[in-house]
């Protein structure tokens, strides 16, 4: 019977501070216990299965779906938004809206961000940001060249600027051509003060926010300019790419794809960006969920922020 005196007067211990709200201060004083003995009979209810921790998601999230993306793709963090149908305008609002949010709450003060400027759900989650008062950002740096058709050249612009705008930082931008004739091309254009300015602080970079595109381009990268040839996208997908972050292609197992098309690109390479501290990528859709998977695979993202739909494609996958 000791035992059951033990467990019951450990039950009454747990039942003060738990239910009736008691410090454990207050606990010791009315049972006449020593605080460190109230502590330990604390942390027996645990052991004894007395106390029963119960985590219940509220509804519209997703902790089921988060857990399996984070064991299946060895992912740290994952954030999977409620979305009421599986379409690429409402996918990229619901996520922007999420993103926007953890921003918010999770920005550092000196922090420098890295954006890959040609994505419409990063642009979606900049249109979500309000203005930050308390972390004052050092610097936006656009990470991936924005020059291109004049119709919509501005975007990377405006999304870069804006962006430091609401985080009190200074903007990097990068004002050269995210894919260039040539190599030679390229090193010409990497030797402009300017550019050479933005590029030497990609080493500095403590988040990025990356989106995941599909080998075959997104409608506002199509009419930017800063696509390969459609001969030339083939030649990826024949080579095993799915998708690209920031125009530097990987295969359905994560592992880099690389051709001569690659010394054209003006933005952050692979192995720079996976020695960045936080990666956060922005993506969802039926027509990217390969390239999500293979995304996750290739060890850069730290977290993903996507929608039920596709979480659920990439588990059942």
């Amino acid at each position: 019977m000791s035992r059951l005196n033990e467990l019951r007067l450990i039950s009454r211990v747990a039942q003060m501070y738990h239910i009736e709200g008691r410090r454990q201060a207050e606990i010791a004083e009315h049972l006449r216990l020593s605080q460190a003995t109230v502590s330990r009979m604390l942390k027996r209810a645990e052991a004894e299965d007395i106390v029963r921790t119960s985590v219940i998601p509220p509804a519209g999230t997703y902790s089921e779906l988060e857990g399996a993306l984070r064991q299946k793709f060895q992912l740290p963090e994952a954030i999977v938004v409620e979305c009421s149908e599986d379409r690429d305008g409402a996918i990229m609002a619901r996520i922007g809206e999420a993103a926007a949010h953890l921003l918010e709450i999770t920005l550092a003060p000196g922090e420098i961000i890295g954006v890959s400027s040609w994505s419409q759900t990063i642009f979606k989650m900049v249109e979500n940001i309000h203005p930050q008062k308390s972390a004052q950002v050092k610097y936006v740096v656009q990470t991936l060249g924005g020059m291109g058709d004049p119709s919509v050249q501005t975007h990377a612009t405006q999304l870069t600027t804006r962006l430091a705008r609401l985080t009190g930082a200074e903007p990097k931008l990068l004002p050269v051509q995210g894919v260039t004739t040539s190599r030679e091309a390229k090193l010409l254009m990497q030797s402009d003060p300017f550019v050479r300015e933005t590029m030497d602080l990609f080493g500095s970079i403590t988040l990025a926010i990356v989106g995941i595109g599909a080998v075959e381009p997104s409608e506002l990268l199509a009419r930017s300019g800063n696509i390969f040839s459609s001969r030339e996208l083939a030649d990826l997908a024949e080579a095993g790419a799915v998708g690209d972050i920031s125009l530097r292609f990987f295969d359905k197992d994560g592992k880099p794809v690389k051709t001569p098309l690659d010394d054209r690109v003006i933005g952050l390479p692979l192995e720079d960006l996976a020695r960045v501290d936080r990666v956060i990528a922005l993506a969802g859709g039926a027509k990217k969920t390969a390239a999500i998977s293979g995304a996750l695979r290739v060890g850069v993202i730290d977290m993903l922020v996507t929608d039920k739909f596709t979480a659920q494609r990439l588990i059942d996958a």
